[in-house]
């Protein structure tokens, strides 16, 4: 009895095994086939779509190439009527009624281009003078000239201005336009000292021609800048730009000889200019050498 029942459940779990690789072998067989039917359903409408194209490509290529064609008809057509150009075709239809030696003249258009040239530059002729002319709101050439003109005196005062601040003593020269100026200068600075003709005071008379440190320009300009402690003359280039400086020794230089009301005795050494007004050449105090 006991034999039997093992043999009952060995063969049931030897069926149970085999039934399962029969529904994995049946599930495999399954895609097989149907991958089969996908590919073969593929090949199927590749081939369809092949036949389809063979049959509309022509129509398609030959549309394409007519309107190619059209699209170029239509340029040259639009750029034969810009230049006034006209077929031989219609080449009778331009022959003029005359001829000399069997020359015949044909009477062909003004070309369209030429026509729009031409009457725009009148457009403008008559806009600019509506402008210009009439209304007035544009400057003329009289008009822009001024203003250019302005703009580079504005820019050249500010270049001189700038250009001022870099001469120093080795490249100062006597320049009688800033006289005036310097003239300004000593009147703030140095009348308390010099006297308000530089007749002397304190300091020594600087309308003679004797003097302590030098009576040239550069000798005056190099004094001024960095003063002279130990005779109680104070150093001005930390008071006086550059420009100021030069312009302030310009100023010494136009009162030489000017005799003064109650002058200071003479100082130091007689300089002996060499022109006869005592004054250096006249030259523009901005140039840097």
């Amino acid at each position: 009895m006991s034999l039997f029942l093992n043999t009952t459940v060995v063969n049931a779990e030897t069926w149970s095994i085999s039934s399962g690789n029969i529904y994995q072998n049946i599930l495999i067989i399954v895609l097989v086939v149907v991958m089969l039917a996908l590919l073969a359903s593929a090949l199927m409408v590749n081939k369809a779509m092949r036949s389809i194209l063979r049959i509309t490509m022509p129509e398609i290529l030959k549309e394409e190439q007519v309107t190619k064609i059209r699209k170029k008809e239509s340029r040259k057509a639009s750029w034969n009527r810009l230049l006034g150009l006209r077929p031989i075709s219609e080449e009778q239809d331009l022959i003029i009624d005359h001829e000399y030696d069997g020359i015949k003249e044909l009477d062909n258009p003004i070309p369209i281009w030429f026509n729009a040239l031409f009457y725009s530059t009148m457009t403008f002729a008559v806009v600019y003078i509506l402008i210009y002319h009439v209304f007035g709101w544009g400057l003329n050439q009289n008009q822009e000239y001024a203003q250019e003109m302005e703009k580079a005196e504005i820019a050249k005062q500010e270049y001189l201005a700038q250009a001022a601040n870099l001469i120093d003593e080795s490249s100062v020269v006597y320049d009688e336009s800033k006289v005036a100026a310097g003239h300004a200068v000593f009147q703030a600075n140095c009348v308390a000292c010099h006297g308000g003709a530089g007749e002397g005071g304190i300091g020594p008379n600087l309308a003679d021609r004797f003097w302590l440190h030098g009576g040239e320009i550069k000798d005056i300009f190099k004094t001024v800048k960095y003063g002279v402690p130990d005779k109680g003359m104070v150093p001005w280039e930390q008071t006086l730009t550059p420009g100021q400086i030069a312009e302030v020794s310009s100023y010494i230089i136009s009162i030489r000889d000017t005799k003064p009301a109650n002058p200071k005795e003479p100082q130091g050494t007689e300089v002996t200019y060499a022109t006869a007004d005592a004054k250096a050449t006249t030259a523009d105090s901005t140039k840097v050498q």
